[in-house]
């Protein structure tokens, strides 16, 4: 915004230097070309009073020795001639005898303007008659290269260049630090926004406009309430979910104690209410997995990805040759990521929990990911399933809390996904379903690879 602010600023400034300085420029330029049009006119006229008698006379020496002398002190080229078009002195002129600027001054008129020289380029010409009274006895042409006519109007229009160059570096030291004083109050917010709901404490902004001022402050305040809603919110969620696990660990207990007194009719009921007892449960667990992730803070750090998901394999591979399924590690080597601690094992957790209850006796379930898939800054850990799988619609709400298939067991909480994406997102990485070649679910997570970068709280 700083940025912003102070272009705008150069951008008027400029324009309304251009708009004044050019007019202005271009103004001197024609007042000091009429003006020197006028001076050497002026010494023209006096040139010709002071050679006329010569003139008359037909005196060529002193009349080349007046028009030497006017050339030296002057810088103009001089030709002067008598009433019947002789030359009688020359000096620098390389012109020919006889031009219209002559001819007019021989008719007893002025002659001033510009025109294209002989040697290139323009010059100032000036002729004017030498006469006694009414009588023409000859004329005097006088010429200046362009370059010394426009040598003042040069000058200004370098002046007014530093002039303007001055003035934008004026402005553009006052624009930055007015530009600094406007958007001080915004950086100040844009620092806040990045700690609402996080914390209470935000930075007040006691420089700046105003209406900024104003702003800051009812930022503040809104941050205040949406803190306190966001503290109770989770307090409740932590404090909920763990007051609940004492009287469900209560509950199945005494369920478990009246199996002995259950009619053998009513035994199904009763084993159902357990296993919702046991559902309940692993939700409260979940919800608290939840809760703590969302409140604390903890350094990633490097990950080794191919001795884990090796751990992970041998751990479940009893449990999924219950269900006859059997377990495969992809060939690809994945190398080490950024994560949090025990992350990835919680995440490899839910995702082969839930390809197990997915995937039907006699199949397969692979872990890793083949070696195209591991090059880059990023690495994918994938648990593939030969399941139903889900429809499109179905993997996209997939990670949302209590969310569960169609198709899913009575026992699932639909929290699983929740956590492992969560788990993911505080790693610096993602989670994400997609339909798997052949039928079944490719579950994945992206994490940023040690190597590269430094990984972030």
């Amino acid at each position: 915004m700083t940025r912003r602010i102070l272009l705008s600023y150069l951008s008027l400034t400029a324009l309304v230097l251009l708009a004044l300085g050019i007019p202005l420029g271009t103004i001197y330029a024609h007042h000091e070309r009429d003006g020197f049009a006028a001076d050497v006119e002026r010494d023209a006229v006096v040139l010709a009073e002071q050679a006329e008698p010569d003139i008359a006379a037909g005196r060529s020496e002193p009349v080349t020795a007046l028009a030497a002398e006017h050339s030296s002190a002057t810088g103009a080229r001089v030709l002067i001639l008598d009433a019947d078009g002789h030359v009688l002195a020359s000096v620098d002129a390389g012109l020919p005898a006889r031009d219209p600027a002559i001819d007019t001054a021989l008719t007893n008129r002025h002659a001033v303007g510009y025109r294209e020289a002989q040697r290139g380029g323009t010059e100032l010409y000036v002729a004017v008659p030498a006469r006694t009274g009414a009588d023409v006895r000859g004329a005097v042409l006088l010429t200046y290269p362009t370059d010394l006519v426009d040598a003042s109007a040069t000058r200004f229009w370098l002046a007014l260049a530093a002039s303007g160059a001055l003035t934008l570096t004026v402005v553009t030291v006052a624009g930055f630090a007015l530009a600094r004083w406007i958007t001080r109050p915004v950086r100040i917010l844009e620092d806040a926004t990045a700690v609402i709901g996080h914390s209470a404490d935000l930075p007040t902004a006691e420089i700046g406009p105003p209406e900024l001022r104003r702003l800051a402050v009812r930022l503040t305040e809104t941050s205040h309430r949406l803190h306190r809603l966001i503290t109770a919110q989770r307090t409740f969620a932590a404090v909920a979910s763990h007051q609940l696990r004492s009287p469900l660990t209560a509950l199945r207990l005494r369920l478990e104690n009246l199996e002995p007194n259950v009619p053998q009719g009513a035994r199904s009921d009763l084993d159902a209410a357990i296993a919702e007892v046991d559902r309940l449960t692993r939700m409260v667990l979940g919800l608290l997995a939840l809760a703590h992730l969302e409140n604390t803070t903890t350094d990633r750090q490097p990950v080794d990805l191919d001795t884990l998901v090796t751990e992970r394999i041998d751990n479940w591979s009893s449990y999924a040759a219950e269900h006859d399924i059997t377990l495969a590690r992809l060939p690809g080597r994945l190398g080490t990521a950024w994560a949090i601690p025990g992350a990835v094992e919680q995440i490899i957790d839910n995702l082969l929990s839930n390809a197990v209850r997915a995937a039907p006796p006699h199949t397969t379930i692979t872990l890793g990911a083949t070696p195209e898939e591991t090059s880059g800054s990023t690495v994918e850990v994938h648990v593939t399933d030969q399941g139903p799988g889900l429809s499109e619609a179905d993997r996209a709400r997939a990670f949302d809390r209590f969310w569960r298939g169609p198709a899913s067991p009575d026992d699932g909480t639909g929290l699983g996904l929740t956590i492992v994406r969560q788990l993911a997102q505080v790693s610096g990485g993602d989670a994400e379903l997609r339909a798997a070649p052949g039928g079944g679910i490719d579950a994945f997570i992206r994490l940023r690879r040690a190597s590269a970068r430094v990984p972030l709280r």
